[in-house]
């Protein structure tokens, strides 16, 4: 069982991503809980609810052109009804080149039979160590 809700938590981010490769974040948006929370590199306090989210990523839309990315490191936890999601992120140039690296932290919550965002959390990788 476990397994199962693992593989659909990591595919509903697949799906996300893949949409949000090609300038349109409306996975994140589609499959968040009416009271989603959200940071990222570029907000100043924590966007709240679904509505805020929704306006926050129009500023990416059409503007994101990754050709490929992985996800490696990924973790899922889960408890009960909520889920852990936790993994590293790589965007990668059309020659192959990495062009950026992120942590990713989100958090999922069931609502009847769909996983839903809670919590959304990006920080872009500046420094290795």
């Amino acid at each position: 069982m476990n397994q199962e809700i693992i593989d659909e938590i990591i595919e509903l981010e697949r799906a996300s991503l893949d949409r949000w490769c090609t300038g349109d974040p409306g996975g994140f948006v589609e499959n968040s809980t009416d009271d989603v929370t959200y940071f990222d590199h570029v907000t100043r306090t924590r966007v709240d609810g679904l509505e805020a989210l929704r306006g926050h990523v129009q500023q990416f839309v059409g503007a994101v052109d990754v050709p490929r990315h992985e996800m490696p490191n990924i973790r899922v936890r889960i408890q009960g009804d909520t889920a852990i999601l936790t993994f590293n992120w790589e965007t990668y140039s059309d020659d192959g080149e990495l062009t950026s690296r992120w942590n990713a932290t989100e958090v999922f919550v069931r609502e009847g039979d769909r996983w839903r965002y809670a919590h959304i959390h990006w920080a872009p990788i500046v420094v290795e160590m």
